[in-house]
């Protein structure tokens, strides 16, 4: 009796115990892999902030150089070279 039962645990822990619990960590992993709705809309929230507090500042810079030409921004912004890139939702309006 014991040479039957012990081949069929075995067989039983490797065919479907194991799989089963690789199966399962693997979905978990998948389903935190990406971040929650609520910090993605943060995320979203930060970026437009920081954007446009930048735009801010170029504006800022850009009126101090016009009163004094011979002022220059301490900083050399690479932001001015490159496009400006934009969401979709900018792109439909």
């Amino acid at each position: 009796m014991e040479d039957v039962i012990i081949p069929l645990i075995v067989v039983g822990i490797l065919f479907i115990g194991l799989p089963w619990l690789i199966l399962h960590y693997v979905t978990k992993w998948k389903a935190t892999a990406t971040l929650p709705e609520g910090d993605e809309r943060l995320l979203d929230e930060l970026y437009d902030l920081a954007r446009r507090l930048e735009d801010r500042v170029h504006t800022v810079e850009r009126i101090v150089s016009a009163d004094n030409p011979d002022w220059r921004p301490a900083v050399r912004h690479e932001r001015e070279e490159e496009p400006r890139l934009t969401y979709r939702s900018e792109r439909s309006n």
